[in-house]
């Protein structure tokens, strides 16, 4: 059964063009929505391939959402919602879990934060019993806050502190936002958090961890039925939050100067070149110009057959690599990036006018319509594989509805990716690669040092009469 539902993928990948023609169907996935009294909202995404079920609770809350002077409380609630509540001790509820087969975890970024288990399907309603206990029931001691504390910033210390590449990123991203909070990392500046308390905490959680900031994201072998019944009976009692803020960030304003940075660390081996340019997200309703900057971040650093690494890896032979990048999924402005990696003996100037020219010869040159063609088939495979994966799909969900986006808009995203043109995509280029709106970026190793200078001869003594030989 298994290589024949395979087989019908892998023809899908060849025929999907002419069979695919509503939303619906370009996405494939069967999904039921539904909201509770209170606010909370819930997708049902079915798939009864296997007993297992993915129930995840995500929260439009992130670490762009923070008050300014506690960066990092939104992970830092992250970590504190697994201590106890009322009725679960400390770590209870992923030994739970964990007894009854499954795995958890959660994850915070700047747009959201989730909660989430993966389970045997019949187990479903135990998981939504512990997540809706601690979405109001947590309760935090100065011991936790205490401990707790020192495992983010000790996370901070493995995961930003000993990565100069980590730590230059963070430099870059903080120059790209000149007023916006996607220039503040998400697991917080050091001596924010090293501040962080119970307050600090409580006041983040009482605001935003309520039904009607949540979306219940419930992936694999249910029915919408059992997942509305199940949701009503565990999330339905929880009173929604009548005074959630609206969810409005600091406006970024019109970027019209260059931003440039070296960034030396002792730690570097190979310095490289980046360019991160602001650029527009996925907007409900209005995701072209999105598409035509995946594709263009797919033309430009797609592997070995993209653009730039034909030009200036094999061609030129100044870069041992380079890529694109572009993060669409996001609530407010975005970044669409591009770097290199120099070959030996190339300054770092150098590479960076080489990728300057090489970006400036693609728009002159025009898309390559056959490596469109097999960009757009490698994107459409990927797609239908990653239906094999029940978390995939929940996540897919998840994380577009909690940055804008609505069902509807993630099932046509597979067709408007299909459709973008090679017009459209020059376009793209063309606003987005503005230097005025861009942060350019060194990553280098420690400044040279001077090499030592001989120190000047001694001027001659003056002469003096010889003393006489003494003999006996």
């Amino acid at each position: 059964m298994r290589l024949k539902i395979l087989s019908r993928l892998a023809a899908a990948v060849i025929l999907a063009a002419p069979m695919m023609t509503t939303s619906a169907q370009a996405s494939n996935d069967l999904v039921t929505d539904f909201e509770l009294d209170n606010g909370m909202q819930v997708v049902v995404i079915e798939d009864h391939r296997a007993p297992v079920v993915v129930h995840m609770v995500w929260y439009r809350a992130g670490a762009a959402d923070e008050t300014p002077g506690v960066s990092g409380v939104a992970h830092f609630l992250e970590h504190l919602l697994f201590k106890g509540t009322d009725t679960m001790e400390p770590g209870e509820l992923s030994k739970t879990v964990a007894e009854n087969g499954g795995t958890d975890n959660a994850f915070t970024s700047h747009d959201y934060t989730a909660y989430f288990q993966r389970v045997a399907a019949d187990r479903l309603g135990l998981m939504m019993t512990m997540e809706a206990d601690r979405m109001k029931n947590v309760r935090l001691t100065e011991a936790d806050i205490l401990t707790e504390r020192e495992v983010i910033i000790e996370e901070r210390n493995q995961r930003t502190e000993n990565s100069p590449q980590a730590l230059f990123r963070e430099q870059t991203m903080a120059a790209q936002y000149l007023n916006h909070r996607y220039g503040v990392p998400v697991i917080g500046w050091r001596h924010e958090m090293e501040t962080l308390d119970l307050d600090d905490a409580l006041s983040y959680y009482r605001t935003f961890y309520s039904p009607n900031n949540a979306i219940l994201i419930v992936a694999g072998d249910v029915t919408p039925d059992e997942v509305r019944a199940l949701a009503q009976d565990h999330y339905g009692p929880i009173p929604a939050n009548p005074d959630l803020p609206e969810r409005i960030r600091p406006s970024e304003p019109a970027q019209t100067a260059e931003r440039r940075m070296i960034y030396r660390d002792p730690r570097v081996a190979q310095p490289y070149v980046t360019r991160s340019y602001l650029a527009p997200e996925r907007d409900p309703g209005d995701q072209d110009t999105a598409a035509a900057l995946v594709m263009l971040s797919e033309l430009l650093g797609g592997g070995q057959t993209g653009y730039l690494t034909q030009k200036l890896v094999f061609e030129q032979q100044v870069a041992l690599y380079t890529s694109a990048y572009y993060g669409g999924l996001s609530l407010d402005d975005t970044t669409f990036g591009t770097y290199i990696v120099p070959a030996e003996g190339v300054p770092l100037e150098e590479a960076e006018a080489a990728l300057d020219a090489a970006l400036a010869q693609f728009i002159a040159d025009g898309v390559d319509a056959e490596q469109l063609d097999r960009i757009k088939m490698q994107v459409r495979a990927s797609q239908i594989y990653e239906r094999d994966n029940v978390e995939a799909l929940a996540r897919r969900y998840g994380a577009a509805m909690t940055q804008g986006l609505t069902i509807a808009d993630i099932q046509a995203w597979p067709e408007i990716l299909q459709e973008v043109t090679e017009a459209e995509i020059l376009t793209a280029a063309r606003e987005v690669l503005n230097r005025n709106r861009a942060v350019t970026g060194y990553l280098m190793g420690p400044e040279p040092q001077p090499e030592p200078q001989p120190e000047p001869a001694a001027s001659p003594a003056p002469a003096t009469q010889a003393e006489p030989e003494v003999s006996q």
